[in-house]
């Protein structure tokens, strides 16, 4: 049975962080009824033990946040950790160790799971028989505190052995850097303006339907953050897209749309008809991806050979060199912003494919 403290004392939370530089880390939070993710749980490892934080539950954490964000932290793929962290804290670690991401450059396939990865590494079997819990409910029962325990428990060993390893394959700078990427705030700022992204089915519409659609998932995403509920109990996407595909010009036509709700239409029918209105003569700024012609499709699949092979040569997965997604925004629109041309990346492969370019 795993041994853990169960904090709500404020003391006691800064108690656990207080006396180590580095710290295993994970959340549990929940999101079904929210837009942003609420943070029901903060699970630490250290030199203290095991403790799991409750947030919830404690008051004056002021001063645990201000210290957590002052050490180094090592999390597991750690990015909705770190969203969950600084839209509830406005914190970030001092800096970060993702064993997921330093599992994949020391040549464990990509993505894989904390689990698996204990598995692996320590051939310790972990259960995962409580991934759909309700963490916001109090009291927490102790079968959930323990399961919530055991995703910290291993962390530090995790960082200890893939340390060792990338380091004798002198890739440990590496882990380093790409763990480092995750550490901008602005990866966790929502951005309405490109919420047509998220938007499913979007990309079968052209011209002004599809302006229609960037305006229209633009102003529910922006209410959605307002009101921080779910953007689909604004407006379901399916309605969403009916609208911008029937473009009504009017309260009485937007009325006839099956499936909408009448709330909807009564409380912002005229803000809609607006938007149709709108995207007679723009997109909101969106602008849609670049189909490639013949040469570019050419050029795609000539970058893709170049990452696999030098993918190969070091035992890694491509996507852990470069991207499909970043090698396609090079080609169709000239951008070298993607991790393939910097850093690391850019000496073992990046330089080449500029030159390419």
């Amino acid at each position: 049975m795993t041994q853990f403290s169960f904090v709500r004392d404020a003391d006691d939370a800064i108690e656990h962080v207080a006396r180590d530089s580095a710290i295993g880390l994970d959340t549990e939070f929940m999101r079904e009824k929210t837009y942003f993710a609420e943070l029901c749980l903060l699970q630490i490892s250290g030199t203290g033990g095991l403790a799991c934080v409750d947030p919830l539950g404690t008051e004056g954490l002021e001063r645990f946040w201000k210290r957590l964000g002052s050490v180094d932290w090592v999390v597991h793929a750690a990015r909705q950790d770190l969203e969950v962290l600084w839209q509830t804290a406005r914190i970030l670690p001092k800096s970060l160790f993702d064993t997921q991401v330093a599992a994949g450059l020391a040549g464990h396939p990509p993505q894989t799971g904390y689990a698996g990865l204990v598995k692996a590494i320590f051939d310790v079997e972990l259960p995962k028989t409580h991934t759909r819990a309700d963490w916001k409910r109090r009291p927490l029962r102790r079968e959930l505190l323990e399961y919530a325990a055991e995703d910290v428990e291993y962390l530090l060993p995790l960082k200890d052995a893939l340390a060792e390893s990338l380091d004798t394959q002198g890739r440990l700078e590496w882990a380093r850097a790409d763990s480092a990427l995750l550490l901008e705030p602005k990866l966790y700022e929502p951005d309405p303006a490109n919420a047509i992204d998220r938007l499913k089915g979007a990309r079968n519409l052209r011209g002004r339907r599809r302006n229609a659609a960037a305006l229209l998932a633009t102003w529910r995403e922006r209410r959605a953050i307002d009101r921080n509920k779910p953007r689909q109990w604004i407006v379901r996407d399916s309605v969403l897209l009916d609208i911008a595909w029937r473009l009504p010009s009017s309260l009485r036509q937007l009325a006839t749309i099956p499936d909408i709700p009448p709330r909807l239409a009564e409380r912002h029918g005229k803000a809609i008809v607006g938007l149709i209105q709108q995207s007679e003569r723009d997109d909101g700024g969106y602008r849609p991806p670049k189909a490639p012609d013949e040469s570019q499709k050419a050029m795609l699949r000539q970058m893709q050979d170049v990452v696999a092979e030098a993918a190969r040569s070091l035992g890694l997965a491509s996507e852990i060199v470069a991207s499909k997604k970043e090698l396609s925004a090079a080609v169709l629109n000239d951008d070298r912003s993607g991790r393939v041309f910097t850093a690391w990346r850019r000496e073992l492969v990046g330089g080449q494919l500029l030159a390419m370019l």
